[in-house]
């Protein structure tokens, strides 16, 4: 009979914490979806595309000071807006 899930978390709880986290991340692996057909494709024309905005000035950069101080003004009770000051 295999292991109950109250066995196999028990057992996996004793172990050192390198090798909880090594568990974790093999459960989780085993359990997300493959990728969509296509979406590396999709992504090397998104990068391509824009690399030649950045080059030719149609797209300009922000410093990441302003994209923080953006995102702080719009939702300051987020958890990726508490601490980050540059």
């Amino acid at each position: 009979m295999p292991p109950t899930l109250d066995a196999l978390a028990h057992d996996a709880l004793v172990l050192p914490p390198d090798q909880r986290a090594a568990v974790a991340y093999r459960r989780l692996v085993s359990v997300e979806p493959g990728p969509e057909p296509g979406a590396e494709a999709a992504w090397d024309a998104e990068i391509t595309q824009r690399i030649v905005c950045f080059d030719s000035g149609e797209a300009q950069p922000v410093p990441a000071a302003e994209v923080f101080d953006r995102l702080h003004q719009i939702g300051p009770d987020q958890s990726w807006a508490k601490g980050v000051s540059l």
